[in-house]
């Protein structure tokens, strides 16, 4: 256990940078945008005062408060709704290269989202879609049936083969992607224009519905993560010796895997495919803090809704007025992390 206690750099200094670093993201993307709007104006327009707001013409109230800071706010929530949840996926699975979309849980989630849109968003529009929350119950039906098939298949007597796991996740992930064929081909023209902007992965459609349901999930997934910090740091060392420490391991496992599951499954109904956050933050958490859960999971918090923030912020304003889907950004960004991974562990996976 001496190794949980090495942190590179205490928590509640990461904790301070990481903040400050978002904050300061987050006036950025407030005030950057295919609109010119100045610093002053912009944050003028952040205070409910008729006579401040005075001299501002009526639109820069309407794009900063209706448009940037709800789709600000999204981008930290889902962020840091993905690292936690890779950071527990890795604890638990005790292998680096676990994460919510490698081993299948997001392509299920997809694939329960997108049968809502295709079947009911001709019923309904999209917002009474998401309050009476039709694509977000696919969205989790799906992440969880996929998230408990890889379980089943990678447990046995003896433990967790995480090999197992990501070669089923791979599986399940092709399957999933012949689902979204099947749908994308008997989709009518708007639902089909739905599916191929929300695989991208986008923050456009930010409203204050989605900030309440993605704000109060993330403290959910939060409070419920740490206060079983101390049996992931157990898992570290092994199931077998997690049992003896009176852990219930397969318990604890369920629990876990339910609740990244519908964790995933919000995300994906809220934001559409967005990848490699849950992989690459925690590493970068664990590089910085060591690999103690109670330090790790809200640093990876703090830095998962960063670092979308940033990647959002690049995909409105590196070919504006155009847009680049957040999630080619993250991919982007992603990929050659994982490669790097993957070269790493190869002597371990051999």
């Amino acid at each position: 256990m001496n190794e949980l206690n090495t942190r590179r750099v205490p928590m509640k200094w990461m904790l301070l940078i990481a903040s400050t670093l978002l904050y300061v993201a987050m006036v950025s993307s407030i005030t950057l945008g295919p609109m010119d709007i100045s610093f002053s104006d912009s944050l003028k327009a952040l205070i409910p005062n008729a006579l401040i707001q005075s001299d501002l013409p009526d639109y820069v109230g309407v794009i900063i408060q209706q448009v940037r800071l709800p789709r600000t706010l999204l981008a930290i929530a889902v962020g840091g709704i993905l690292a936690i949840c890779g950071a527990v996926m890795q604890g638990l699975f005790r292998n680096p290269l676990a994460d919510p979309g490698i081993i299948g849980v997001s392509a299920g989630a997809s694939l329960g989202a997108a049968i809502a849109i295709v079947l009911f968003g001709g019923m309904i529009g999209h917002t009474a879609l998401l309050t009476l929350g039709t694509v977000p119950l696919f969205a989790f039906l799906g992440g969880a049936l996929a998230t408990f098939a890889i379980y089943y298949m990678g447990t046995n007597s003896n433990g967790t083969s995480v090999t197992i796991m990501l070669l089923a996740g791979v599986a399940l992930g092709a399957i999933a992607g012949a689902g979204m064929g099947l749908l994308n081909y008997f989709a009518d023209d708007q639902a089909l224009r739905d599916l191929s902007l929300w695989t991208m992965g986008s923050l456009a459609g930010a409203s204050w519905d989605s900030i309440s349901f993605a704000c109060i999930s993330l403290f959910l997934l939060a409070f419920f993560y740490q206060r079983n910090a101390k049996k992931l740091n157990a898992l570290l060392l092994g199931e077998a010796e997690a049992r003896h420490l009176g852990i219930d391991v397969q318990s604890l496992k369920r629990q876990l895997i339910l609740l990244t599951a519908a964790g995933v499954g919000v995300t994906v109904a809220l934001s559409g495919m967005i990848g490699f956050i849950g992989l690459v933050v925690p590493h970068i958490a664990r590089m910085l803090t060591g690999p103690d859960h109670r330090s790790l999971l809200p640093v990876s918090l703090v830095l998962g809704g960063l670092i979308l923030l940033v990647s959002d912020m690049i995909a409105r304003t590196i070919v504006a007025p155009l847009e680049i889907p957040v999630g080619i950004v993250t991919a982007a960004i992603g990929a050659p992390f994982f490669l790097a991974l993957l070269l790493k562990q190869r002597g371990r996976l051999a």
